[in-house]
């Protein structure tokens, strides 16, 4: 609970998922999650000075908890998604989300499931750090 009696808002990752959904559904709650999650991951890559403070710590735990549950919902989803291209969009924005978050060996893993050539060039050339 939290004051004045107002509860947590609910995350689109926590809300319950009623499949079968189609894939135009699934790619637009994906990008939900990925924009609802961008201000946790952009917290998550910020460096660590070692001389954070107590609430700046639980901050940061609470940030990584919350972008690691909306990347691995998003990667659930992608999955089930059927059309490529469908799927290749949402990936990418799953990729982009782990980029804010400078995580660069789940967004190589992610880059490499991407089957369009146009667009998995499109996420290189927008991100050059993803060439290696």
């Amino acid at each position: 609970m939290r004051w004045f009696g107002r509860d947590k808002p609910r995350e689109p990752w926590d809300e319950e998922i009623v499949w079968p959904i189609g894939d135009i559904e699934a790619a637009d709650l994906i990008r939900r999650i990925c924009r609802s999650a961008s201000e946790a991951a952009a917290i998550v890559a910020r460096p660590s000075d070692g001389k954070e403070r107590r609430s700046q710590t639980r901050l940061r735990k609470s940030e990584t908890e919350r972008y690691e549950r909306a990347a691995k919902c998003a990667m659930e989803i992608a999955l089930k998604v059927k059309d490529d291209l469908m799927r290749d969009a949402a990936i990418r924005e799953i990729v982009e989300l782990c980029l804010k978050a400078n995580d660069l060996k789940t967004a190589q893993i992610l880059l490499r499931a991407i089957q369009s050539e146009a667009i998995r060039e499109d996420v290189l050339n927008a991100n050059p750090v993803l060439r290696s």
